[in-house]
């Protein structure tokens, strides 16, 4: 009974991850749209994103002591969060931007690139290595998005340049987190992620909007509803922590399939809500074809990672084994309390990591390790 009860509430945290996903897209296109809110001015909203979620996360570190800042340097300050927030900061401001000029449909469709610009950024950064099974992958995922492209009636190279180029710095930004965030040694969860990046990335879109939109909001008569934003921004903020609510529960390969099923009901969703979002068969084949190859290219990394930890098991296994055999051939009294922690080693190490992948309890040890490769891939 109370498994069941844990299993019920990792699917309601899917359920609120798939509906604040899809609501922050849709919401975002409306604030946007010259045709429903018409505020077209994609740097000020991303802004006050930034600024409401680095408000918040002062107030909760500082203010509320909810969780402690981690140990930040002027060293690592400067060589890994500027730079990620940077990247950061640009795939919002992109990305926000082809809201201006293209569909979420066919935004949605185009971000099925992102796989294929995470492997091109880590194989030119030295994360990973180009394995011929990967590109085919990749190759195929291209193929979907092209041919989805072509079917595209309301095409707008401006707005798909828009998206292609925020999806390109997203995926630099994954990778140098891998690069520079891990290698220091250094974790950060939700809070203190955005306690440390969003100020930093506030500042860098700054500049783009004082050169920008600054001029364009002095001469246009811009609406501002006080509601509506602090409504979109708790929303986005709620975002965040609903993702790491989901990393904390559940595996790799469920947060992938909620991924694409989130994908899905949003094309639908927006082709309701938004009229003009006019899906073809062209459309719908090419995307297809595309999270054909996203799937095969998340088998594939999920593989990779269960490989990782093999060895591991194979380690702990023998280890306990040897115990066990040291045991019996001694005449030697061993305490109940060292017997139980044996016990313990070898039930954790024995485990069938494709059922732990699967299972609504995941070790914390082994949490940040999937949320890292979830987000890194």
């Amino acid at each position: 009974m109370m498994m069941s009860k844990q299993l019920l509430l990792t699917y309601f945290y899917l359920l609120v991850y798939i509906v604040l996903s899809s609501g922050v897209i849709l919401y975002n296109k409306w604030v946007l749209s010259p045709k429903y809110f018409n505020f077209p001015l994609p740097i000020t909203l991303t802004m006050i994103h930034m600024g409401f979620s680095g408000l918040v996360a002062f107030f909760l570190i500082r203010v509320f002591k909810v969780v402690s800042p981690v140990k930040m340097t002027l060293e690592i300050y400067a060589t890994c969060v500027i730079p990620i927030s940077a990247f950061f900061a640009a795939s919002l401001w992109f990305g926000n931007t082809a809201y201006l000029f293209i569909s979420v449909a066919f935004i949605q469709m185009l971000k099925a690139l992102m796989p294929v610009a995470t492997f091109v950024m880590a194989v030119i950064c030295g994360t990973d290595k180009l394995r011929c099974d990967v590109f085919l992958n990749m190759f195929l995922v291209s193929i979907g998005v092209v041919i989805s492209s072509y079917g595209e009636i309301h095409f707008n190279i401006v707005g798909t340049v828009y998206q292609v180029t925020g999806i390109f710095a997203e995926a630099l930004r994954l990778v140098l987190t891998q690069v520079l965030l891990q290698k220091k040694g250094l974790t950060l969860n939700p809070i203190t992620s955005l306690y440390y990046i969003a100020p930093c990335s506030f500042v860098f879109l700054f500049i783009p909007w004082y050169l920008l939109e600054k001029p364009e909001m002095e001469v246009s008569q811009i609406q501002f509803n006080f509601w509506i934003f602090f409504s979109n921004a708790l929303c986005a903020l709620a975002l965040n922590f609903s993702i790491f609510l989901v990393i904390g529960r559940t595996g790799a390969v469920t947060i992938r399939v909620a991924g694409v099923l989130k994908d899905w009901i949003l094309i639908a969703l927006s082709t309701l809500i938004f009229p003009e979002s006019t899906i073809t068969t062209l459309n719908i084949t090419g995307y297809a074809i595309a999270l054909c190859g996203v799937m095969m290219y998340n088998y594939l990394k999920i593989k990779d990672v269960r490989a990782s930890q093999l060895p591991v098991d194979t380690v702990i296994d023998r280890t306990a084994k040897e115990l066990k055999m040291e045991k019996k051939s001694s005449d030697l009294y061993l305490p109940d309390d060292n017997a139980n922690l044996g016990g313990n080693s070898t039930n954790n190490g024995s485990s069938d990591p494709t059922v732990d992948e699967e299972a609504p309890f995941i070790p914390s040890t082994r949490i940040s390790h999937l949320g890292r490769s979830n987000l890194s891939s």
